[in-house]
């Protein structure tokens, strides 16, 4: 968003309080929207960015609620001491269900969480010390240097201050190092390990994170109210919140506040208007809810904001979101040590893969030296791309072993064989089409630094994230794909898309490069350029294991070949060894008279 409409918005939002033409009634109806943005800001990075439904939120903002109101009422605490507490309860608790529920996919993730999300909405309503289902009233409000915040316009400023804090970090987070492993999220892990990021780790950051946003709505929630009972807490508030986050869209850390002001503008407003239409006081405001909503999924199915924003792109009140400030320089990041040529970079022994009675890989072995490119090549189903997952830790193997560099891979996850030095591409392109080819590029570096989502989150990590931009940018130059560094990835044609998993491969800068069918979908001088950059890798010592079924684009560029048929080794050696050995000849031709 353009910064200078951004001041005039933040400006206008403050000064509503402190007008005598701002009705009561809507700087309370703002309030509401500030606490539910709160709640829907953390969903949307959990569900809208990461892929991981949650029907349980509402829970977590009674956590936050309660807690307050007990320990100052019941304890006397401080408010600010009992959000401390708040706060931490919430981290443990939301830290022990993420343990538990997050292991969970499909369907069976989100009914998990209506499954605790109804437990601690029971909980608050059987507890006594909680008040049980009467609640907690007396709760005392807020003072900030003496000044009571007793009244709805000054809990406006403190509830709308934590909003603008909360969309700040948010925005900082996702654009950041740990923010585009939460991104990756929702393409999925076997993409992801495979460039050193603990998926398991991040999807409960995702969901802590989450939870603590909830639990500050919370806290504002009692000390607004002076008064908490089970009611706000239960399964219907946590699905209209998440109503919230998809209306709104997760394109941008404001599509909470929107989706959150339109929900609860369209359901205040269709109290007041149908009653009169239908001439009756019964219900039917809920039905004509449900058609609003499903009209605004039907034709923004984005969500709302998106729309907004390409508005905003058009009259140039917002910028493009992909446009990422890439720095002309920053200091290099840690390289690491290259093998002397000849020494054994990889080496397979006996490598077996069964699924079931298939056997897909037979008792393979072969080797790769340092400064080397070997080709691995096979017909159709020969066992390659098997072969590469073995290696890479995606599956794992029956028999045998996968050494690199003395350490044994096949006891090895994904992202701690990708730390000892080995990158990949993948045989089907495994990319976030979303998200702009440098920052897919920069994923790929992902492990050579250290930013946590605190200093993210804070804005403290800029010359890291610097860093991280600029080696992303000098692999696409690297790689000819420097001029749409900052187009969508899904926009580009499959052959750049190819092109573009390898500069994020050479991001993580791997000593072993593995190609699987990188040439596919390529032109003729595509093809050429491609063998150039290889060829340029070789002379730096790196070794590059390659899949491909181009076979001029093969012997042309390969060192040394390994042929493979229904998963066993068939022939080994130099390329004019490979082409007049009989054995592969059968196997690609069916034989020659």
């Amino acid at each position: 968003m353009n910064r200078v409409f951004l001041a005039m918005v933040i400006v206008a939002l403050f000064a509503l309080p402190f007008s005598s033409l701002t009705p009561e009634y809507w700087i309370t109806h703002l309030n509401y929207i500030g606490l539910a943005s709160l709640v829907v800001l953390g969903l949307l990075l959990l569900t809208g960015v990461s892929g991981l439904t949650s029907f349980g939120q509402a829970a977590f903002v009674g956590l936050g609620a309660y807690t307050t109101a007990y320990t100052t009422t019941a304890l006397g605490w401080s408010p600010w001491f009992a959000l401390f507490a708040g706060l931490i309860l919430t981290a443990v608790v939301a830290y022990i269900l993420g343990a538990i529920t997050l292991r969970l996919s499909g369907h069976f993730l989100p009914l998990s969480t209506i499954a605790w999300g109804l437990a601690l909405y029971y909980l608050f309503g059987n507890l006594e010390f909680l008040g049980q289902y009467d609640g907690i009233a007396g709760i005392k409000p807020l003072n900030i240097l003496g000044i009571s915040l007793a009244s709805g316009r000054s809990m406006y400023v403190l509830i709308w201050l934590f909003v603008l804090l909360a969309l700040w970090g948010s925005s900082n987070l996702l654009n950041s190092r740990p923010g585009r492993a939460i991104r990756a999220l929702r393409g999925g892990g076997e993409m992801s390990e495979s460039f050193g990021i603990n998926t398991a780790q991040y999807k409960t950051i995702v969901f802590v994170y989450a939870a603590l946003l909830a639990c500050i709505s919370g806290w504002l929630y009692a000390h607004m109210q002076r008064a908490v009972s089970p009611s706000p807490f239960g399964l219907n508030y946590s699905i209209e919140y998440l109503f919230m986050a998809v209306v709104g869209g997760s394109g941008s850390v404001w599509g909470a506040v929107v989706g959150s002001g339109l929900i609860l503008t369209i359901k205040d407003q269709l109290q007041n208007v149908v009653p009169k239409l239908v001439n009756s006081q019964e219900n039917f405001e809920l039905i004509f809810f449900g058609v609003l909503m499903v009209l605004v999924l039907q034709y923004a199915r984005n969500g709302v904001w998106p729309l907004l924003r390409a508005w905003g792109y058009r009259l140039g009140i917002s910028r493009h979101a992909n446009n990422v400030l890439v720095p002309d320089s920053a200091q290099e990041l840690n390289r690491r040590a290259r093998p002397d040529n000849n020494i054994n970079v990889l080496e397979i022994n006996k490598l077996r893969k069964e699924f079931g009675g298939l056997v897909a890989v037979n008792n393979v072995s072969f080797s790769v030296k340092a400064g080397e490119i070997v080709g691995l090549i096979g017909p159709n189903g020969a066992g390659k791309s098997t072969t590469f997952n073995l290696i890479t830790g995606v599956y794992p193997s029956t028999s045998g072993s996968a050494t690199f560099l003395g350490s044994r891979l096949d006891t090895l996850k994904a992202r701690e064989i990708s730390k000892l030095g080995i990158g990949r591409t993948f045989q089907h392109v495994q990319l976030l089409p979303q998200m702009s080819v440098i920052e897919n590029v920069a994923l790929g570096a992902h492990q050579r630094s250290d930013v946590g989502v605190v200093s993210a989150s804070l804005r403290t990590d800029r010359s890291q994230e610097a860093q991280l931009l600029f080696q992303a940018a000098k692999q696409l130059k690297r790689v000819g794909l420097g001029e749409v560094m900052h187009e969508e990835a899904g926009n580009l044609p499959l052959g750049q898309q190819r092109i573009l998993e390898i500069a994020r491969a050479l991001a993580s800068d791997p000593v072993l490069l593995l190609l699987d069918e990188p040439a596919a979908g390529l032109r003729y001088r595509e093809k050429r350029d491609l063998a150039n950059v290889l060829s340029q890798l070789k002379n730096e010592g790196m070794s590059i294991l390659l899949v491909e079924h181009d076979m001029d684009f093969v012997m042309s560029l390969t060192d040394h070949i390994v042929v493979m048929d229904f998963g066993t080794k068939i022939a080994e050696g130099t390329p004019s060894q490979v082409q007049s050995n009989k054995a592969v000849i059968d196997a690609y031709l069916g034989g020659v008279e």
